[in-house]
């Protein structure tokens, strides 16, 4: 399929949890600059965009090679959605599908990206989700919901539970569009595909417990891994 892809990177300075976490530096540069580095650098967009609130945010978005939409004041605030905001970018540039990659997981590596797109571009969905796909022993509503009380078994035969981590997404644009302007919630309208990134890459920067984490893994992919080192017996 030789579909157009634009990547859309939501970004917003007004953060509760994480003070101004966009412009905030993990290791060596501001969070903001991961995804348009990655979206910039993945060469599989006709366009990357920031969509923020944020006139001041232009010269940086512009210097790292991404152009910038100006989000209405209407959608200024922490209350705006995904599905708001999406719809009025699309609004404004048309394509076949928006790949929206987020600021929040800046742990994500180029090989995973390229091949999100490779799975969007191979497929015919209206929606894809990033999800991480988990074998393990899961409770819903206080039942078991991958396993049985009845028996105990290996964890790797286990049917692996799929959460949604929001890293990349990506909607077909017609179908986002029509069902938005026919009242229905279009962020996980028509049909939808799944794609499993790596755990590692998932990391999702909404408290100080979540930055922490990044940075550990951040400095330990800076520095290498070293040869794994054992007990002696």
């Amino acid at each position: 399929m030789n579909d157009d892809l634009i990547a859309m990177i939501p970004v917003r300075l007004g953060s509760r949890r994480i003070p101004k976490k966009n412009i905030r530096y993990l290791d060596d540069k501001p969070l903001l600059l991961y995804p348009i580095d990655l979206a910039v650098g993945c060469g599989e967009f006709s366009s990357v965009w920031v969509n923020t609130e944020s006139m001041e945010l232009e010269p940086v978005a512009k210097k790292a090679g991404a152009s910038f939409h100006p989000r209405p004041a209407a959608l200024a605030n922490d209350t705006a959605t995904n599905r708001d905001f999406t719809y009025e970018f699309m609004q404004k540039h048309p394509c076949d599908y928006v790949v929206m990659v987020n600021t929040t997981s800046p742990l994500l590596r180029m090989e995973t990206l390229k091949r999100f797109v490779d799975y969007v571009k191979e497929n015919d969905f209206d929606t894809v989700l990033s999800v991480i796909a988990e074998k393990e022993e899961t409770f819903f509503r206080g039942e078991p919901l991958n396993f049985s009380l009845a028996e105990k078994i290996n964890s790797q035969l286990l049917e692996p539970v799929e959460k949604i981590v929001w890293a990349l997404t990506a909607w077909k644009r017609e179908t986002f569009m029509r069902l938005q302007e026919s009242g229905v919630n279009p962020v996980f309208g028509g049909k939808v595909g799944r794609f499993a990134i790596p755990k590692d890459e998932a990391c999702d920067l909404d408290t100080e417990d979540d930055w922490r984490i990044a940075e550990g893994i951040v400095m330990s992919r800076k520095h290498g891994q070293e040869k794994a080192r054992y007990l002696a017996l």
